[in-house]
């Protein structure tokens, strides 16, 4: 049980570094584009859209990321209490 909990913990935190390159891959001109930046539209584009039907863009700026980013932290807490449990 501790090897999943462990593997479903790294997994949540390599996601989100994977959002937080996504995001930034906005601010640098065509590289959206590419194949790495595809891959992570794929991957984490269906989750940030959950957050961007909730909460709308102020003007220019998307903070649907920063509360996404914000659960995925809660749900690791989560994952690493229940680690905790069962130790």
């Amino acid at each position: 049980m501790d090897l999943i909990i462990g593997i479903l913990a790294r997994v949540l935190h390599y996601y989100s570094y994977a959002i937080i390159i996504y995001i930034f891959m906005s601010w640098i001109p065509n590289a959206r584009e590419t194949s790495i930046g595809v891959f992570l539209a794929r991957i984490c584009e269906p989750y940030l859209e959950m957050f961007r039907k909730v909460i709308p863009p102020l003007g220019m700026i998307d903070i649907s990321p920063i509360v996404a980013i914000f659960v995925l932290n809660l749900a690791g807490a989560g994952v690493r209490q229940l680690a905790m449990w069962f130790i």
